[in-house]
């Protein structure tokens, strides 16, 4: 069995190792680096199920925890104290020791099992693996797309699981840590990680299934961005240079540790704008908004 991940070993020697396969496709001037690296992996492992649930599970774990890592650090880190949104409330080492261990049991016993048989659900509904990739410009509309969308269905089921027994036998297990920890972004029910992953999973599927058109690359990268986005609001810092301070429609840390302080408002994931026109948004400054809009529409009342 050769794999599939190209059309045309016409003009290949035998390789027993990467490094020979890499070989092999450096001879293809039509690839970049990337898609070379991408094409010996498969071409070396000869079996695309098990190389793609390799990779996506390898791939899951390294940018999750390697994520972590940096907060973790700055967490013990005296200067950058003053950038601590919740400036008295910093994680022990027992908190993020025992967060770890949590997190680390959901994946492989909640996340590992669909991340093996993955491939086949790439197979049976069109998402390719083959090299070249797709352009770049359609990698970044599929990326830009999927995070819109994820965005929505993060934004509602998050807002459902607040809600009586949802919230009680479900979300109360994320809530545990009132200043979030980079560790504590997958930190969560078995349910809920599976009900809101699928905003990060099952929306690439789903697109896919209506146009026919997604690389499992675009995929590795959307996964990539989104857990960076999620470690990132649950980090409890704000920056000058944080990225909401030159996107304001983004969502960021202090979006998301306001959710956690008080417990209910900010559902959004990655950004702000169905919080603010739903009058969701938490904390001080979310009641001062909707105090200022109800002011407002009364004067305008007045005037009529």
């Amino acid at each position: 069995m050769v794999s599939l991940v190209y059309h045309d070993y016409s003009g290949f020697s035998n390789s027993t190792t990467f490094g020979e396969a890499y070989q092999n496709f450096s001879q293809l001037t039509d690839l970049n680096w990337v898609e070379k690296v991408w094409a010996s992996y498969y071409y070396y492992m000869n079996n695309d199920l098990f190389a793609t649930g390799l990779l996506i599970f390898v791939l899951h774990e390294f940018m999750y925890f390697g994520r972590c890592l940096p907060w973790i650090i700055i967490d013990r880190i005296p200067y950058f104290r003053k950038y601590k949104i919740q400036d008295a409330k910093l994680p022990s080492e027992k908190e993020q020791w025992e967060c770890f261990k949590s997190v680390l049991t959901s994946h492989f016993l909640v996340e590992a099992f669909p991340i093996w048989f993955f491939h086949p659900v790439c197979q049976r509904i069109g998402i390719s693996f083959e090299v070249p990739f797709p352009s770049w410009t359609t990698i970044a509309l599929h990326l830009s797309v999927f995070f819109v969308l994820e965005d929505a269905w993060h934004y509602w089921f998050h807002r459902g699981l607040h809600y009586g027994v949802f919230y009680k036998y479900i979300h109360k297990q994320h809530h545990r840590y009132a200043a979030p920890f980079g560790l504590t972004a997958e930190y969560a029910h078995p349910i809920e990680v599976m009900l809101l992953g699928f905003g990060t999973v099952g929306i690439p599927i789903v697109w896919c299934l209506i146009t026919k058109n997604l690389h499992l690359f675009t995929v590795c990268s959307w996964i990539t961005l989104r857990l960076f986005q999620a470690v990132d609001s649950h980090s409890g810092y704000e920056f000058p240079w944080s990225l909401h301070n030159f996107l304001p429609f983004w969502a960021g840390a202090d979006h998301h540790d306001e959710h956690h302080h008080y417990f209910i408002g900010s559902y959004s994931s990655s950004f702000r704008w169905w919080d603010y026109f739903l009058d969701t948004e938490a904390g001080p400054k979310g009641k001062s908004d909707r105090e200022k809009k109800m002011k407002i529409k009364a004067e305008s009342k007045k005037t009529l």
